[in-house]
């Protein structure tokens, strides 16, 4: 039986070419996923390993945690804890570190490096350790950086040019005073440094006289664990703490690693998908090439074969397809691997170098996948055919399915979309966050309902076509005939391609939906023309504001302030803001009071009015970060959202009691409103600032809206996998009921029909099929997108369900050419059939 098995395989090379495609293509996705995160992982970690050569223990602040009504603070590590370090036994050195964002301009200025990847530092004494020189000499004062060696190859600067950058101020116009080289990460990964002597960094980073880090190296003799003990002796416990480089290392190590994992199960996630309708291919297929085979089969049952033979002579096919196609998908996914990482390097972000990195794990993960899917999808036809008495499969009594079975797998297909479509709009009622398990068990469910009842809807569907077929004459009756006429075989083909048009049609909905909810939220929150922003997000200087508040044709402007704050027992976040202009600003809506901001009066969003039992004229005590407090009255409670939120004082209030004032955005009115002239003029007061951002609505709805954007097209591109491996279930679908009906055929063609109608038949058969899953994937697809938006709009009351109506007719276009497409061979090749030799075939 085995030998039979493998002489089925050799003898149906064309027939099971289909099969191994959509099997490799899934295997190639899920070993170059591998491959790929295995990779990029590798590289990094070795890199960041490599930055932790020059520290055997580093030191750090110990935050300390809030008691009674006064705030949390960052205790500092000073010059005086720099030297003791320095000094106890077994250290050679200690180098005070100090970091933070430094946005450098290219020579066309704009931003080097990414928003979150620009980073600035200190060069510490005469000769840093961790940053060899390779051209120049160390900076002195305000006037001289270095910046590092893939900076300036990128961006053209050598030693002696004059740059532009800033921290969180004005901008400096230092010269750069040399070059060197890092293996810090994000250097690796595209970002830049920029490194000034110690005191200047210092002053401009607010860490006068203090250090983010202290990295002490070991002497000679003095391991890493022996260091650490002796310095948790020596230093204060309850100011600092201390960390070995070997765990620095590790922990960087378990960070990135976290970071892949994420990245890589989003990939491996579309690759099951892809599986997944592959897995409908490949059942499709074996269910053709056994049918086909029944004679064959019963002949071998008559001459002594049990029925587990027979099952296992097809599983034996069905290993050795899996086989191959495992094999031949695991090279291709090194390459789609390699290629991966190749194509980021398009996309701007630069990898560290590093081999291919393709693990055992990833072989024998490959080869499992493309061996169990394809044996799994082939069990039961082979199941079902040892099933069938040999005299009843001699005289082919066995080919239609009974009523019995079709009623049972009608009522089976109702009860499972039934509930699936129940368990949904139970979910859609439910709490955002524990509705996540609950929608995702009923879409699989109704998914699968749906694929067991595509029989049963495939005709009243496809008997809707049957008007537009008769315009092809007898052509567009056979068509729609050979469509109905095996449910079960057109519903498994369009089921794959339904599954993918699902997924593309729900994010479509979603991502349109959330780009109209971020637009009217940006809207109806924000009556102020611009919004100015570090470009990492981070604290802009108090001086900025007061620049823009002085400026010609500023109307109106505001700081939004952080500060901290005990409330009740509890931390709470304030934020300052210009109570005289704030209502000018903003245009959030008040549920309960009025929006008041000046003196003692204050706003709270519902979900701090909610926490507390806050209502208008409610009456609060704030203890601030100084240990000061002040008596609060709420005057209003307003409608948070991603822009505004918590609790808005004015900065009158406020400032006083923050060491360290620093603004996250600052909101501007202009008296001509937002242009590009207005926005051209804040550009140039803040000295055209490469840190700074400068945004009307528009700009701020885009960036909010980008990273949906990003997510959809990578959908897009992911799905595509999916979307190929229906085309191929078309094409092996197709060309497999051409081989079925080759006397068929052959009997039209004798009788007068010529080989265009014969095509065309093919072709218009193709079409409807595709069509009919297409329909179905957008219906779902609709479905599940409204269902997830109503989760999205307890979280953001301003989103609404909009159908992208132009989409949705692009994707069922999309399924017609796919149908189109798919026909092409299939269709030239029921034409070439010799009518003689098709007539005589069994």
């Amino acid at each position: 039986m085995f030998r039979t098995a493998l002489r089925n395989v050799l003898a149906h090379k064309a027939r099971l070419l289909m099969t191994v495609l959509a099997v490799l293509l899934g295997v190639a996705f899920v070993s170059g996923t591998l491959v790929f995160t295995d990779t990029i992982s590798d590289a990094y970690q070795k890199s960041s390993a490599k930055g932790f050569d020059q520290v055997d223990v580093a030191v750090r602040p110990e935050y300390q945690d809030s008691k009674g009504d006064k705030v949390g603070r960052t205790p500092e590590l000073t010059r005086a804890l720099l030297d003791r370090a320095a000094h106890v036994p077994g250290a050679a050195s200690a180098t005070g570190v100090v970091t933070g964002f430094t946005a450098l301009a290219g020579k066309d200025g704009k931003l080097v490096g990414g928003d979150w990847q620009s980073a600035g530092g200190n060069y510490w004494g005469t000769g840093d350790p961790r940053y060899p020189l390779v051209s120049g000499q160390v900076p002195h004062g305000k006037g001289e950086v270095l910046i590092d060696s893939a900076t300036a190859k990128r961006t053209g600067y050598t030693v002696g040019d004059r740059v532009r950058l800033s921290v969180d101020g004005p901008v400096l116009t230092p010269v750069v005073s040399g070059v060197f080289t890092t293996d810090d990460g994000n250097v690796a990964a595209g970002g830049s440094l920029v490194l000034f002597d110690t005191p200047t960094a210092q002053a401009l980073f607010g860490k006068k006289g203090t250090y983010d880090e202290i990295d002490v190296r070991a002497a000679a003799g003095t391991s890493q664990r022996a260091l650490k003990a002796t310095l948790d002796r020596a230093l204060p416990a309850h100011l600092v703490e201390t960390t070995t480089g070997r765990q620095l290392a590790d922990d960087q190590a378990r960070a990135i690693s976290a970071s892949m994992s994420g990245l890589r199960q989003t990939l491996l996630v579309f690759a099951g998908i892809a599986l997944f309708v592959g897995t409908f291919i490949i059942a499709n297929t074996f269910t053709m090439l056994v049918a086909q085979r029944t004679r064959e089969l019963a002949l071998m049952r008559a001459v002594g074969a049990s029925r587990r033979q027979v099952t296992r002579s097809v599983l034996a096919e069905a290993f050795a397809v899996g086989a191959v196609a495992g094999v031949a998908g695991l090279a291709v996914g090194v390459g789609i691997g390699a290629g991966l990482r190749a194509l980021l390097g398009s996309f701007g972000a630069s990898v560290p170098d590093g081999p291919l990195v393709v693990r055992p794990g990833t072989v024998v993960a490959a080869l499992a996948v493309g061996v169990l899917v394809t044996m799994l999808a082939a069990w039961l036809p082979g199941r079902r055919a040892a099933k069938i008495p040999p005299v009843a499969a001699m005289n082919s009594v066995h080919a239609k399915a009974t009523t019995k079975s079709l009623v049972l797998r009608n009522t089976l297909g109702a009860l499972c979309a039934g509930a699936g479509v129940a368990v949904v709009l139970a979910a859609t009622s439910m709490d955002a966050d524990a509705a996540q398990g609950p929608m995702g068990v009923g879409a699989v469910l109704l998914i699968l309902g749906v694929f067991v009842l595509t029989p049963l809807l495939s005709r009243p569907l496809i008997a809707a076509a049957a008007p537009v077929l008769r315009v092809f004459g007898v052509a567009g009756k056979l068509a729609r005939q050979n469509s109905v006429r095996n449910p079960r075989r057109t519903a498994a083909t369009a089921s794959a391609l339904m599954i993918g048009l699902t997924l593309i049609t729900g994010m479509t909905v979603m991502a349109g939906s959330l780009q109209t909810s971020i637009d009217k939220m940006a809207g109806a929150a924000i009556r102020a023309d611009y919004v100015v922003s570090m470009a990492n997000h981070g604290p802009l200087s108090p001086d900025v504001a007061r620049r823009l508040a002085a400026a010609d044709g500023v109307t109106a402007s505001s700081p939004l302030r952080d500060g901290e704050s005990r409330v009740d027992g509890g931390t709470e976040f304030l934020t300052g803001v210009n109570g005289a202009d704030i209502g000018r600003l903003t245009d959030l809506k008040v549920t309960d009071g009025s929006f008041t901001v000046g003196g003692t009066r204050v706003v709270v969003d519902e979900d701090a009015a909610g926490v507390h039992g806050w209502r208008a004229g409610s009456r609060f005590t704030a203890h601030f970060e100084d240990g000061g407090t002040r008596r609060l009255t709420v005057a209003g409670v307003y409608e948070g959202n991603d822009l505004l939120s918590g609790i808005l004082l004015d900065n009158k209030v406020l400032t006083p009691h923050l060491t360290d004032p620093a603004d996250m955005k600052v909101m501007v009115r202009t008296a001509d409103g937002a242009s590009g002239a207005a926005k051209d003029r804040l550009e140039k007061i803040l000295g055209s600032n490469p840190a700074i951002k400068v945004q009307d609505k528009q700009d701020i709805s885009h960036e909010t809206a980008q990273m949906f954007t990003l997510m959809l097209n990578m959908v897009y591109g992911l799905l595509a996998m999916a979307v190929i491996v229906a085309v191929l279930g078309v094409v092996n679908t197709l060309a497999m009921s051409v081989f079925e009906r080759a006397q068929e055929i052959g009997m039209l063609r004798a009788i007068g029909l010529d080989r265009k109608a014969v095509k065309r038949m093919v072709r218009l058969e193709s079409l409807v099929i595709s069509l009919f899953g297409g329909v179905l994937g957008i219906g779902l697809g609709v479905f599940f997108g409204w269902a997830a938006g109503e989760l999205l709009g307890t979280k953001m009351p301003t989103y609404e369900l909009v159908l992208p109506w132009g989409r949705l007719a692009v994707f069922l276009l999309l399924a017609g050419v796919v149908g189109v497409l798919a026909a092409l061979w299939p269709a030239r090749r029921a034409a070439r059939l010799n009518m003689l030799a098709a007539i005589k075939a069994e």
